[in-house]
């Protein structure tokens, strides 16, 4: 007797029986759903109701479900290997589309010109490329372990971070102290008013005073004199009368708009005096261990001790070159380097793609655009490197990049005189760069800000 799969299943969770077991009743249930339906219940058969004290295993049931579950499966198996538009077992593998195949779809428009390989041909390449990928990925994994073991990089990251905020703290300490001492003069101005008024108004009370006592007695005088004199210095009480200040002794007030008319835009104008703005700062993630940045990333000198950084891609590895932070991919940008003693660098911009662990000229077909002092010689760096006639050695180089036009041009920011000027249609953002091998060192010079107010 062939059994159906609706006889194979179970009429508690209606699935195909999971070690069935048999009550007296003769009916048949998954072990779980019996035991759920006996928990703290009377054992009662769930079909029947019929009272039940025991159940048994049904073995015979338990094989012809795994059997027929075993078949199912195997039936899923070949379903899942077979292609879904023709039910033809895949055989090939499209080398194009990286999909398995039938050889009816080989012969399809959507295959028909493509490159196949059997399946087992195919899986035994692929795996090799898989492999030869999981081993690369296996190294970076071990290489990934080996710095998270050691704790360098990650002590550089705090020292770092707190010598970051220590700077930042710095500055902000140094605004505090401005604005303190822009305060205390501003009180101390509203007090000297103060002070003044209070002085000016006990004078003007005083004289006043005194000119009243006089013109008293003068009038008791008069008064005690016969009525000839009286009349005739009648008219001299009644000028001198009109000429004394009234009964309002008011002086000029505190000026309170001069004190707080535009108070802070007037603090933050004159705090732009001792602000400096530096067009161009220096990337410390990308110089060399061997040159010495200053705290507010203006300036940079050599030094033959190295100093301890992380390895990391950005950085210059084999010379002492920095370059800075912000990129240049269009528009004018202008700054001025401050060489004085320095008697050996190369200052421009160079491409962003410039390697960092590799030497290479710095010519333009590499990527910079460069102007070079050493050996008391200034020299374009161009292929090959050109010596420049100057008047004098420049100690202040401006520096003029005008990307849209391709542009970079040198000046001697002293006397404004062109030292030398490239010309290139770049493709890429560039970057202000510095070397030096030098103990003295090289600073970007700061600019004034300027305040400009916008009218509506």
């Amino acid at each position: 007797m062939s059994l159906s799969e609706e006889d194979l299943t179970c009429p508690i969770c209606l699935e195909i029986f999971s070690d069935p077991v048999v009550l007296s009743c003769s009916h048949s249930f998954c072990r779980t759903c019996q035991e759920r339906c006996w928990d703290g219940c009377l054992c009662t058969c769930p079909v029947c109701r019929k009272k039940s004290s025991s159940h048994f295993p049904n073995l015979a049931l338990k094989n012809i479900c795994e059997a027929v579950v075993s078949c199912k499966e195997m039936e899923a198996e070949e379903e899942r290997l077979m292609c879904p538009l023709h039910r033809e077992k895949f055989k090939l593998f499209c080398l194009e589309d990286k999909e398995p195949i039938c050889v009816v779809c080989h012969c399809s428009k959507a295959h028909k010109d493509h490159q196949c390989s059997p399946v087992e041909e195919a899986a035994t390449d692929c795996k090799e490329k898989m492999n030869k990928s999981l081993k690369s990925l296996e190294d970076k994994l071990n290489k990934l372990k080996t710095i998270e073991k050691s704790s360098t990089d990650i002590k550089y990251i705090k020292d770092q971070a707190a010598d970051t905020q220590r700077r930042i703290r710095g500055q902000f300490e140094q605004l505090r102290q401005m604005l303190d001492r822009e305060e205390e003069a501003r009180l101390a101005a509203v007090k000297r008013e103060e002070e003044e008024k209070i002085v000016a108004m006990k004078d003007k009370m005083k004289a006043e005073m005194m000119s009243l006592e006089e013109h008293i007695e003068f009038v008791r005088q008069l008064l005690e004199e016969d009525d000839m004199v009286f009349l005739k210095n009648l008219k001299d009480h009644e000028d001198r009368n009109t000429t004394l200040g009234s009964d309002n002794m008011s002086c000029a007030l505190i000026d309170v708009t001069n004190h707080l008319s535009n108070l802070k835009y007037r603090v933050w104008e004159k705090m732009l005096e001792h602000i400096d703005y530096t067009p161009v700062t220096l990337d410390p993630n990308t110089a060399h261990p061997c040159l010495i940045l200053s705290d507010d990333l203006t300036s940079c000198h050599y030094t033959n001790q190295m100093n301890c950084c992380p390895d990391n891609p950005e950085r210059f590895h084999l010379s002492a070159e920095v370059v800075g932070a912000a990129a240049l991919g269009s528009g004018s940008h202008r700054w001025v380097v401050q060489t004085e003693s320095n008697q050996d660098w190369l200052l421009g911009v160079a491409s962003s793609s410039i390697p960092r662990n590799a030497e290479v000229n710095a010519r333009p077909e590499n990527g910079f655009w460069t102007l070079c002092f050493r050996d008391g010689q200034v020299k374009a760096m161009t292929s090959p490197p050109r010596r420049l006639a100057v008047s004098k050695t420049p100690k202040r180089i401006k520096v003029h990049v005008d990307y849209d036009k391709g542009t970079v041009m040198f000046w001697d920011a002293d006397d404004d005189s062109l030292i030398h000027a490239y010309e290139h249609t770049f493709d890429e953002t560039l970057l202000p760069y510095f070397y030096t091998q030098s103990s003295h060192p090289l600073k970007i010079l700061p600019e004034k800000g300027l305040v400009t107010m916008l009218r509506q």
